[in-house]
């Protein structure tokens, strides 16, 4: 079973190079879906057909299907939805900006995985492919799994228990409506349906990620920082896609500077995301829409190679014994020294790479070591933990002084 996720900058043709590779996967014979978590769908317009919520078949073998989430969210966001607009109206908020700030923003985005966990667990299909939003979106997305569990670990159950206590005082005092059990039960629920997607899209056996990319500055500088952060939240890119890229047909001189600049933009891409796969991707003569377009596209791109296959083998996150004690490694390729910060609290190691955060829940092995440094070299942060049979007295004050300079030491 495989999950392909691609994801790029937004016009660079990730919705065409999913579709193409999700009709390269059914031909090969592979039960295949593809999936479009895009709130603005083009997948329907790469293959020429009608899509909608419900998965559709395109050609024999494959499937298609640009997901509703507002169908979703009716299903299981009710008793919440309904909690929250009692709360917004007993504040004075009208009917109609109640309704709007009772949906969170984001919930397409949990639905979409709930969704690819769903067909992923399923024994109908051996290959998921998604089309994802922009690298933006992609990103909230794809942190959403852990940020979530980081939430309802920690504040869920102490709400449950404060709202026993607090509930009939301020009902009485204030008129506040309060949540029920029946709220409560359906956020478990809610939770319940993002069980286990973040062990999925994790598992590089079964999930990649694949960056498309064309051959222009600012779309390969985001690409770069795409990689980082999928690297920081433990996701696997397994190809990168030079998609757009001018044909040695084209000899007019308007277009020689052109041409010397993408030479320029590819050599970058080659040498900055090595030792990935980069399958390479002329620009078109015409449109790619319908199935005899992306399927010749879907031969280009990838040759003898099988698109179903994980492409380049690796772990964003490793954990190797180092003499008494342990080291982890997380790859954080391009990421600055400047821009890194770490820290540790209880049993997370805290990493910060620019805008983007994550507490990085320590393995069972690391929990009760200290940390004795932290470096970054060659696109991976190394974290070293003391060997158990260390002084613990030392090991604090090493911890602590890791933690307040941890910056200094990531250099």
């Amino acid at each position: 079973m495989r999950v392909l996720l691609f994801t790029g900058k937004g016009g660079v043709g990730k919705t065409t190079t999913a579709a193409a590779t999700a009709l390269r996967c059914a031909d090969s014979g592979l039960r295949t879906i593809v999936l479009s978590t895009d709130p603005a769908h083009s997948l329907a317009d790469a293959y020429g057909i009608a899509l909608g919520d419900h998965a559709v078949e395109i050609t024999p073998g494959l499937w298609g299907q640009q997901l509703d989430a507002q169908a979703r969210m009716e299903d299981t966001w009710q008793e919440i939805q309904a909690w929250l607009l009692d709360v917004f109206q007993w504040a004075g908020v009208a009917a109609i900006e109640a309704e709007e700030l009772a949906v969170i923003p984001g919930l397409d985005e949990i639905f979409a995985l709930s969704d690819i966990k769903a067909y992923a667990d399923s024994d109908e299909w051996d290959v998921v492919v998604v089309d994802c939003a922009p690298t933006a979106e992609t990103l909230r997305l794809l942190s959403l799994p852990e940020i979530l569990r980081w939430y309802m670990d920690r504040v869920f159950p102490t709400s449950r228990k404060l709202n026993k206590v607090v509930a009939p005082l301020l009902g009485r005092v204030a008129g506040l409506p309060m949540p029920g059990d029946d709220v409560f039960g359906s956020a478990s629920q809610f939770y319940d349906r993002l069980d286990g997607v973040r062990e999925l899209l994790t598992d590089t056996g079964r999930t990649s990620v694949r960056l498309v990319v064309n051959p222009e500055r600012l779309v390969v500088a985001e690409a770069r920082r795409t990689y980082t952060y999928l690297s920081l939240f433990g996701y696997q890119v397994d190809a990168v896609v030079a998609n757009r890229l001018l044909p040695e047909a084209i000899t007019d001189p308007w277009f020689q500077e052109w041409k010397a600049r993408h030479v320029e933009h590819l050599t970058a891409i080659e040498d900055g995301f090595a030792p990935l796969p980069i399958l390479r991707a002329e620009l078109a003569s015409d449109e790619l829409v319908g199935v005899d377009a992306l399927r010749s596209f879907a031969g280009h791109l990838y040759g003898d190679l099988d698109a179903a296959a994980v492409l380049h083998p690796g772990e964003p996150l490793q954990v190797l014994p180092r003499g008494t004690g342990f080291e982890l490694t997380v790859e954080l390729p391009f990421a600055d020294k400047d821009e890194l910060e770490l820290g540790r609290r209880d049993d997370e190691l805290l990493i910060r790479v620019g805008s983007h955060r994550r507490a990085l829940l320590l393995p069972d092995s690391l929990r009760r070591r200290e940390v004795r440094a932290a470096s970054l070299r060659d696109g991976k942060l190394r974290v070293t933990f003391a060997g158990a049979a260390e002084d613990p007295d030392a090991d604090s004050v090493v911890d602590r002084a890791a933690t307040r300079s941890a910056r200094r030491q990531a250099r």
